[in-house]
């Protein structure tokens, strides 16, 4: 009798399990659970990221790696898990960027970048011979309508949130966002508070050289970088 062997549920992405789930998604989600933590926090008028950059040896050049990208003045992401295929994605959403505003003549709205990555993602637990993106984006921007934060999961699923992290400590860190966050927060108690969820939850001590904040505001729409000073300082 021909079917299919337990093992090509494990191995196909484009076969269902009995109980109705992708193993190799899954496996990706995994991947992403193993990434270094980042925190997104969107506030009434203002939103920031803020990422952990694990540098695992003393000889690491913390300026070479990079964890917040720019895919327009207005619009940055921050990810967790294989970040080559973040990076891929960030290409992918600034030449959308670019063709949006080429075509309308305005900033591309930042729903419509998480939405065109999640698209790409999900294409990605179709077909037979790839494999899904071993990653989870936080895109934040602001635009007309203010302030917004979103997560891109490996199974393309897009969530907009408030507040939010991906990687390894996810679970902890939202249950402090949960505590502490409060949307009337003016931009650096919503760092202080993300970067309060980081230190809670890191295994490692964290200092301004593996900690990356960029946010902006409803007043200066485009994504501007703490310094280390101003960073030392949440970090006291």
């Amino acid at each position: 009798m021909y079917g299919v062997t337990p093992q090509a549920y494990d191995r196909a992405i484009t076969v269902f399990s009995p109980d109705g789930r992708l193993f190799q998604v899954e496996y990706a989600k995994e991947a992403v659970k193993r990434g270094a933590t980042a925190v997104g926090v969107c506030t009434m008028d203002s939103v920031a990221l803020v990422a952990y950059k694990a540098a695992h040896s003393r000889l690491v050049v913390p300026e070479s790696m990079q964890k917040i990208f720019d895919v327009d003045s207005h619009v940055c992401v921050t990810a967790s898990g294989l970040i080559a295929d973040a990076r891929r994605l960030v290409d992918i959403a600034r030449t959308h960027a670019q063709r949006h505003s080429m075509t309308f003549n305005e900033p591309v709205p930042t729903e419509s970048i998480a939405k065109h990555v999640c698209d790409l993602m999900q294409l990605y637990t179709q077909y037979g011979g790839i494999r899904p993106f071993g990653v989870s984006l936080l895109v934040a921007g602001v635009g007309k309508g203010g302030p917004e934060l979103y997560e891109a999961e490996p199974s393309g699923a897009m969530t907009g949130y408030y507040a939010d992290s991906v990687g390894n400590a996810k679970k902890e860190v939202d249950e402090l966002l949960e505590k502490k966050f409060d949307r009337k927060m003016d931009i650096k108690d919503a760092v202080g508070v993300a970067v309060d969820a980081l230190k809670q939850t890191s295994e490692s001590k964290l200092t301004a050289d593996n900690i990356e904040v960029r946010y902006a505001t409803m007043s200066s729409p485009k994504f501007v970088p703490m310094t280390d000073k101003e960073i030392a300082k949440y970090l006291k």
